[in-house]
């Protein structure tokens, strides 16, 4: 066996639907280390208000295993797939976890995102060009929109805030 084989490395897991933290908690039993950054909700219910902690990412969980570890993880209750393209499993970079294990750590606000990165189809979702589709061409504080004509090759462009738009 070639010694990157026996390696730990990050993976995605999908889950049930609400079932991240019960994978979650089932990994760690098992001695697999787990990954779920989650977020503080204001959760209301007919008598009463609570502060809850649901995922950061809705049916997902990470995991760092090596692969002769994957199908124990696969076996978990709860556990859809190892994401990954066909039958085989991809691995995330150190870097994103440790990006999310320190955003996780610091006293920062955040909450999920729409996955936005340039070059990509986008729309509206409020203001007034709401409906409009475009293709997102700069990523900074302000995003620029670029609205196209195929036919002519010609465009537009306008400075659109990140919240109002959204992937196609």
């Amino acid at each position: 066996m070639c010694e990157t084989s026996s390696q730990s490395q990050w993976y995605a897991l999908r889950t049930k639907s609400r079932h991240e933290k019960l994978v979650r908690d089932q990994l760690e039993k098992q001695g697999i280390e787990p990954l779920l950054p989650t977020v503080k909700r204001l959760s209301q219910w007919k008598d009463r208000k609570k502060e809850i902690e649901v995922p950061l990412f809705s049916g997902y969980c990470f995991v760092k295993f090596s692969q002769q570890d994957r199908l124990p993880v696969q076996k978990i209750s709860g556990v859809v797939e190892v994401v990954g393209s066909g039958h085989r499993p991809e691995q995330i970079p150190d870097e994103e976890i440790e990006a999310l294990k320190t955003l996780m750590t610091s006293v920062l606000p955040y909450d999920p995102h729409p996955y936005l990165h340039e070059g990509m189809m986008v729309e509206v979702v409020r203001g007034p060009l709401r409906g409009v589709h475009g293709l997102l061409l700069r990523k900074e504080k302000r995003h620029r929109l670029v609205i196209g004509v195929r036919l002519i090759q010609q465009a537009a462009a306008v400075e659109i805030d990140v919240d109002d738009i959204g992937p196609v």
